[in-house]
């Protein structure tokens, strides 16, 4: 049907017809309908697929059923085969042999006078009927079969003609015994045979009967036949049929033994290749069960050890692992437990000295004044020094607690906004100093989460404090969303950035980028582990993105709800205006034939592709664990954070 007709007359059928064409030419190998159809037939086949992978023991048991089943296959028909070659060549030695006697009897009683006895015999052979003597010939070479054999004796000249069907008159001189069909019984091709050669021909065919012998159905037989000459010296073919019914049943008797004994053979290799396997598996298991244990942290667990075997060698090679891990462990958390108490008596102690040295600095300080130059300013180090001291026993307290386990989150409903207004309203002296300006975005809506507000501004200011000292006297963005189940802040800068790999390290203790780097603030190098410390107590995320030149941005992301798992972050971690986006973003604008720094191409040689824009990043987690799901969305920029996309830098902490 041509676009833009249709047999009704209206558009919306022209349209339905084109989805159904669509549909029609989906179902196209590789289409939707070719996908649905795998998928609808891969779902049933997962759950056992599943058990394959998982089962040793199934595929264990399964591969010895197949190669067993392979050698019994093949074990029996070879043994058939070897079988019916002998019967068959048996057979066919014994029915050579009695045929060869019988044809030397009806050649012999040809050639003797008074040879047939009977009602109808003369006294000489001339004038005598040569049809009567083939009868009564006929009858007394298959009485001595006893049903072992029939004869058939044909006219000469029979094989010239084709062969007529089963129980037809007209053959010249067809006669034959047991109500066998003499034209049917014998093949055309082995009535040719002995029609055109002289000696002994055979071959394997059906006895036929006639209508007379009942419903009697064909058998298998050998036909044997020669060419021999009558009482009158004509040409006739003798032939002998003799049946394979006695072989054919032992040939079935024989598969049928086999193929009982192939059955019990491979369900009992089947059986003895599952408990085997089990013996071996069973153990195996046990181990990876404790082993899973061990690792959930139940060092205690030990496999049962039973015999002197190689399981059991192995079992007690596992129990000493698990035992000399406990004891390594154990005396690792001994140590760690030390140090942890080392520590926080230390700082404990030092607050006592520390007050009385605090008290003395505090008067020099005080009466600087009155001392020299290099005394005054001996004493405002003094008490620099002494500020940095008392924080960095407060922030070894704060580790303290968080390697003890005894860090206690009071969550209660905030607006991070308010946090935020706080934290820049104590970082804007510092941000003055700095000549740098710190702009919000996205505080037009409550941003409601439930955390600990301490915790929370005590991150934020951090990471704002970083910013500022770290942004190159440029613009600090501090941008708040929300989306789902998660609440996210995002503080961004414009200073040096993040070398690769840096993203990671700058979570760990007292860890710098550049060591020769000043502290204008003093910090601690503890300020951003206790950061993340502080996310993951909330059950969220601290991560952090960076490029050298380009600037970096640290994350916060916490769950709207106490002890909600996040899924994904309403800000993306990578910012919109990124060096590399923005080299994309220039890219596509310019087309195919420029370059991202803005060089244009004039071959054809080696064009570059458009690539599109890309707005998020995969995230480098401060938790390797804590990877960010599918709720990631790209938060549109105001017009107004154009002046932020500058190089720069943040980096270096």
């Amino acid at each position: 049907m041509p676009p833009g007709k249709s047999r009704g007359g209206s558009w919306r059928g022209v349209l339905r017809g084109g989805r159904q064409l669509r549909h029609i030419t989906d179902g196209a190998p590789g289409g939707p309908l070719l996908r649905l159809f795998v998928r609808l037939v891969r779902r049933p086949l997962l759950p056992a697929v599943r058990i394959w992978r998982r089962n040793i023991q199934l595929r264990v048991v399964a591969a010895t059923l197949l190669m067993s089943l392979a050698v019994v296959l093949a074990l029996g028909f070879v043994v058939i085969a070897q079988v019916s070659k002998g019967l068959l060549d048996a057979k066919e030695e014994a029915a050579q042999s009695q045929a060869a006697g019988g044809f030397a009897v009806a050649q012999e009683k040809a050639n003797t006078p008074f040879a047939v006895d009977g009602p109808d015999a003369t006294d000489n052979k001339v004038g005598r009927d040569a049809s009567t003597w083939m009868n009564s010939l006929v009858k007394q070479l298959a009485s001595g079969g006893q049903t072992a054999f029939e004869v058939v004796a044909l006219g000469a000249g029979t094989g010239t003609g084709e062969q007529t069907a089963p129980g037809a008159q007209g053959v010249k001189g067809a006669r034959a015994s047991g109500n066998v069909d003499p034209t049917a019984s014998v093949p055309l091709t082995l009535r040719r045979s002995v029609n055109h050669a002289t000696g002994t021909f055979k071959t394997f065919w059906q006895i036929r009967y006639t209508a007379g012998a009942g419903e009697k159905t064909p058998e298998p037989a050998l036909v044997i036949g020669k060419r021999l000459t009558d009482i009158n010296g004509d040409p006739y073919d003798l032939y002998y049929l003799f049946p394979l019914t006695q072989e054919e049943e032992s040939l079935n008797l024989v598969k049928v033994t086999i193929a009982t004994a192939g059955v019990f053979v491979v369900v009992l290799l089947g059986a003895i290749a599952w408990l085997v396997v089990r013996q071996v598996v069973t153990p195996v298991r046990m181990a990876a069960g404790i082993a899973e244990r061990l690792s959930a942290g139940r060092l205690q667990e030990r496999m049962k050890v039973t015999g002197e075997d190689d399981i059991a060698r192995l079992g007690e090679a596992f129990n000493k692992m698990a035992q000399n891990l406990q004891l390594k462990i154990q005396q690792l958390e001994d140590l760690s437990r030390l140090q942890r108490r080392f520590v926080s008596d230390v700082s404990h102690e030092l607050r006592t000295p520390l007050t009385t040295v605090r008290m003395a600095a505090d008067v020099i300080h005080d009466a600087r004044v009155d001392f020299d130059p290099v005394t005054a300013r001996s004493a405002e180090l003094l008490a620099g020094q002494l500020d940095r001291f008392e924080s960095l026993l407060s922030d070894l307290l704060e580790i303290s607690r968080f390697d003890a386990g005894a860090a206690d989150l009071q969550a209660e409903p905030i607006d991070l906004r308010d946090v935020v207004r706080r934290v820049i309203d104590g970082a804007e002296p510092l941000a003055e100093h700095k000549g740098t300006r710190i702009r919000v975005l996205g505080d037009t809506q409550p941003v409601i989460a439930e955390a600990d507000a301490r915790r929370v501004e005590r991150v934020l200011r951090n990471l704002v404090v970083n910013a500022v000292e770290h942004g190159e006297g440029r613009d600090v963005v501090v941008r708040l969303a929300s989306a789902g189940g998660a609440v996210a802040v995002a503080v961004r800068d414009y200073g040096v950035g993040l070398k690769p790999g840096e993203a990671t390290r700058v979570f760990n203790r007292f860890w710098r980028a550049d060591p020769a780097r000043a502290r204008t603030t003093g910090g601690t190098g503890l300020g951003l582990s206790i950061a993340v410390e502080d996310a993951r107590l909330h059950g969220g995320w601290l991560q952090a993105w960076g490029e050298p030149g380009g600037g970096s941005q640290f994350r916060l992301t916490l769950p709207r709800t106490a002890d909600e798992p996040l899924r994904g972050s309403p800000i993306p971690l990578e910012p919109e205006d990124s060096r590399g986006n923005r080299a994309r973003a220039a890219a596509e604008a310019a087309g195919p034939g420029s370059h991202p720094d803005g060089r244009t191409e004039r071959t054809e040689r080696d064009p570059i592709p458009p690539r599109p824009a890309v707005t998020t990043a995969l995230p480098v987690p401060a938790d390797p664990t804590a990877l960010p799901g599918n709720g990631s969305r790209v938060v549109a920029r105001p017009a107004d954070q154009s002046a932020a996309q500058e190089d720069g830098s943040g980096g270096g902490r």
